[in-house]
């Protein structure tokens, strides 16, 4: 299962990390010490990922609008 993590799409892996949460504290031995052991792989596969994606660019200045005053005013004196 391990070798699968990096071939997963994001979703994939977040279902399979839930997945091992959940399991980590079933009652069932052998579930759990894998989903214990499946985690830490999970969550570094998600930092590498997280990584990997560019950092947002800041958002750029807005154009003010220039309201037209200049040409009423010029209007009202004609």
């Amino acid at each position: 299962m391990a070798d699968l993590i990096p071939t997963l799409d994001d979703e994939g892996l977040a279902n399979l990390r839930a997945n091992a949460q959940r399991l980590e504290s079933s009652d069932v031995a052998r579930q759990a010490e894998q989903a214990s052991a499946l985690l830490p792989l999970i969550d570094a596969e998600l930092a590498e990922r997280l990584s990997r994606v560019p950092p947002k660019a800041p958002p750029k200045p807005r154009a003010k609008k220039v309201v037209a005053l200049a040409e009423a005013d010029d209007d009202d004196e004609s």
